[in-house]
């Protein structure tokens, strides 16, 4: 048989196989592989004429489940398994689970000596796979961990651990190689002791230079030099299990500084409650108050930091106002008056004058009333405004007239920007509300659409005008990320056709490609202030809109077409931002890319 996908190694196992019968009954020449349904593998793989012996002159793949491991070794199974997993012809993580589950079953199957001890065994193989050595060693670890959670084994479990504690040996005086996840993972299944890595230690004392009563220091010494190549959690892991109080604060600290929270917070929870406190006012001090209040709460520290579990709110609810999250904000308060109060305090450093009213008003918190809303955001800095971009009018949209008198104008000007808004919805796995707002603004002029509106009273028309509009190939629309608004704007309006085709679509965004700060953090590089976004999950689907929630839908339709305006003068080379206009048409998979004609352009960028 030919494996394409082992090495020397691999086929020279093999030969012994047919050679010598390794692992085999008496007499047994039949090779039984592994072949999982839907795995892609044929029921009969390959047939190998063998001339040693005359009663059996085929070897056959097929299909079995194992039923009988008393006789097969470690070595044939995991050669099994792999060439199981390269005759599949499905998804590696497929593959994987699917033998992952097959050995667990298998193992029911009287492996000898043991399940356990056959899997430590297999350990002892599996680096044979060099390339592949990691993930087959933790495919029969995890299934023998599963194994031994859901089965009964009258496997000696002292015989288990020596197995292992053997092997443990073998890892840290290099004769085996196993990363040290695999290491964890032996020292959790199998549960070693340093009395077993003790006895294992005086086995094989008269082969090497090693004595009785040593384990504790043998094991030490590896700890140090995994804490030296920073393997915090494999150092932590060992120090837990053997019992290891050479460590103190510094270590602790260590870790800390390095970044490794996990490893730290589970040696101090080894550690017990005073290097718990080093750690809870470590995190305080890196405002690290989430992580600080879960360590608290877990270890019952609550009455050495009263102040922290305040604190990590009020640092949430900061957080959720600065991405404009106000609705998720004051659910998590949970009706306390102090966070409240809080929340409040945040809406007036944004600026969010028509949010501290509401909640003043739903609270019945009167001292704020009478305290002036700044007119600029602590939160954010300096913002665009209206008035600074010289637009003349923002108009309401949300009756035929005015819709078509919008209509007109727009096919009169040669840019646009559009935009849309809906209404967050912050429920788990709930479809997203449909789109309320539709902005399209030229240099000075916005036209704002009340989509529900709309889409309710006069749908026909509403879909005559904007396939107008955006299927026009004398206007260039432009958009920032507005694939995904088209989308929605698709799965909002399924009965409409005017959001399923469209032309002359250019997304700034892929000019820039700014990595960072969005729409936002563009407009405040090229135009030299940034967009106040405290309003972005406000409440779209009111009516009327609120003054400020008007402005925020204007300027994110009518930047675009300032930004635009700056393309030559920032260097960027026409023919990059024409390559990027796409237009798409229901019927196409892909949307198509052209560059407009040189005068269309020229126009473009000297009139609106």
């Amino acid at each position: 048989m030919q494996n394409a996908h082992g090495g020397d190694s691999w086929n020279g196992l093999l030969q012994q196989v047919i050679n010598n019968g390794i692992g085999l009954g008496q007499g047994c020449w039949n090779i039984i592989i592994l072949v999982l349904p839907g795995m892609g593998l044929e029921e009969n793989a390959a047939e190998i004429g063998n001339k040693k012996d005359n009663d059996c002159q085929t070897w056959t793949l097929c299909k079995h489940a194992f039923y009988d491991l008393t006789h097969v070794s470690p070595v044939v199974f995991l050669f099994l398994l792999k060439e199981c997993y390269f005759y599949g012809t499905c998804k590696a993580t497929m593959k994987f689970r699917a033998l992952q589950h097959q050995v667990y079953l298998v193992l029911h199957n009287d492996p000898k000596p043991g399940p356990a001890t056959f899997i430590v065994q297999c350990l002892y193989v599996s680096p044979l796979f060099e390339d592949h050595s990691q993930g087959f060693t933790h495919l029969i670890i995890s299934a023998l961990r599963r194994f031994l959670k859901r089965s009964t084994t009258s496997e000696d479990s002292l015989e288990m651990k020596d197995s292992a504690a053997h092997l443990l040996v073998d890892i840290i005086r290099g004769h085996i190689y196993h990363d040290e996840k695999i290491v964890m993972k032996v020292l959790e299944i199998f549960d070693v002791k340093i009395t077993n890595i003790e006895k294992a230690l005086c086995e094989i004392k008269e082969k090497v230079d090693l004595s009785c009563g040593m384990a504790k220091e043998f094991v030490k010494q590896y700890i140090l030099e995994l804490v030296e190549s920073q393997l915090y959690m494999t150092a932590v892991t060992l120090i837990e299990n053997f019992s290891i109080f050479h460590y103190d604060q510094s270590f602790l600290l260590d870790m800390i500084k390095s970044n490794q929270f996990k490893a730290a917070e589970k040696f101090a929870t080894f550690m017990g409650k005073p290097m718990l406190s080093i750690l809870v006012e470590e995190f305080i001090e890196r405002n690290m108050l989430k992580d600080a209040y879960e360590i608290i709460k877990k270890n019952n520290l609550k009455q050495d930091f009263p102040d922290v579990h305040k604190r990590c709110k009020e640092s949430s609810l900061k957080s959720l106002a600065e991405k404009g999250c106000w609705d998720v904000a004051e659910a998590r308060t949970n009706n306390d008056r102090q966070l409240m109060e809080y929340l409040v305090y945040l809406a007036m450093e944004a600026g969010y004058s028509e949010k501290v009213d509401e909640l003043c008003d739903r609270y019945s918190l009167d001292k704020f009333l009478d305290i002036k809303v700044p007119e600029t955001s602590i939160l954010q800095g300096r913002y665009l405004r209206l008035d600074e971009l010289l637009v003349e009018d923002v108009i309401w949209v949300d009756e035929i007239e005015g819709l078509l008198d919008a209509t007109c104008h727009i096919e009169g000007v040669k840019v646009v920007g559009v935009d849309c808004e809906w209404k967050p919805n912050y429920v788990k796995g709930s479809k997203p509300n449909k789109v309320s707002i539709m902005q399209i603004a030229s240099e000075k002029m916005v036209f704002i659409l009340d989509l529900i509106k709309l889409h309710r009273e006069v749908p026909g028309i509403l879909d005559d005008c904007l396939t107008r509009i955006l299927l026009s190939p004398r206007i260039l629309k432009l958009g920032y990320n507005f694939q995904c608004d088209i989308k929605q704007l698709a799965h909002s309006n399924e009965e409409l056709k005017c959001f399923k085709n469209y032309e002359m679509l250019l997304d700034i965004q892929n000019i820039f490609k700014e990595p960072r700060g969005g729409l936002a953090g563009l407009a405040e590089k090229i135009l030299g202030a940034g967009l106040n976004k405290t309003r972005r999950n406000s409440n779209w689907e009111q009516r009327p809109l609120t003054p400020n929630q008007l402005e925020y839908a204007a300027l994110d339709a009518v930047v675009l077409v300032h930004i635009f305006r700056r393309l030559p003068g920032q260097g960027h080379d026409k023919s990059e931002w024409k390559s990027c206009i796409v237009s798409h048409t229901e019927n196409t998979k892909k949307s198509k890319k052209f560059a407009p004609k040189v005068e269309e352009t020229e126009i473009a960028t000297n009139k609106h």
